[in-house]
């Protein structure tokens, strides 16, 4: 059975929604341990729930963002982990902890990169008057919100959206084509070659999910 490391710094709805999906045997693996840098994370209380080892690891007790990602990646080496997975960690991964797990590490973000990286995606999307956004998941490089996209979900921006209302609309396909990406790198069935990745036999030229969705 593959194993996750799941890095999180807020309330794990994407968290919960991967763990639904190996609860439902959509995805065949386990998660050994949720890390979190915020003592008060909700996702942490999610993890516990459903048996999930957890840890928090205070940044403020080291003196560099390097420290801090060397003793976790450390820690997260211990549980052997097939993939790592970024579920709103509000963190950005230094060098050193990207070259310790090069290749196996993924994100989700709510945009459809390479457009509004960085913090507040939606409320980037909002100000410059874009009418369609949506969120991408993607191998993380060194470059933020940068690395190969696998899949992403086009929403549509409304002229009476609040960020909240958009990052709502835009969650609900998080919650969906997070867990797809991840069943199929678990299977072997994701292939990078420089910035472009193709997912074997999925259905490309689909709206709103590209590739499309096959299991959520």
């Amino acid at each position: 059975m593959k194993n996750l490391v799941v890095l999180i710094s807020g309330r794990g709805s994407n968290l919960k929604a991967i763990i639904n999906a190996i609860e439902s045997r959509k995805i065949n693996a386990k998660i050994s341990l949720v890390l979190s840098n915020k003592k008060e994370a909700k996702g942490l209380e999610i993890a516990k729930n459903h048996g999930i080892k957890t840890k928090f690891i205070d940044p403020s007790f080291f003196s560099s963002r390097e420290g801090y990602d060397i003793y976790i990646a450390e820690l997260i080496k211990k549980e052997k982990p097939d993939l790592i997975v970024l579920a709103g960690y509000m963190r950005i991964l230094s060098d050193e902890f990207i070259d310790a797990f090069e290749g196996k590490i993924v994100n989700i973000h709510p945009s459809l990169i390479p457009a509004f990286q960085g913090k507040n995606a939606q409320k980037q999307a909002l100000e410059f008057g874009s009418l369609i956004t949506g969120c991408s998941v993607h191998f993380v490089t060194k470059d933020l919100d940068s690395g190969p996209v696998i899949i992403q979900a086009a929403v549509p921006v409304l002229p009476e959206d609040t960020e909240e209302t958009l990052s709502e609309r835009i969650l609900s396909y998080e919650h969906r084509i997070y867990p797809q990406a991840i069943k199929w790198i678990l299977e072997g069935r994701v292939k990078v070659e420089g910035r472009k990745v193709i997912v074997k036999d999925a259905k490309y030229g689909t709206i709103p999910v590209n590739p499309s969705l096959e299991d959520f």
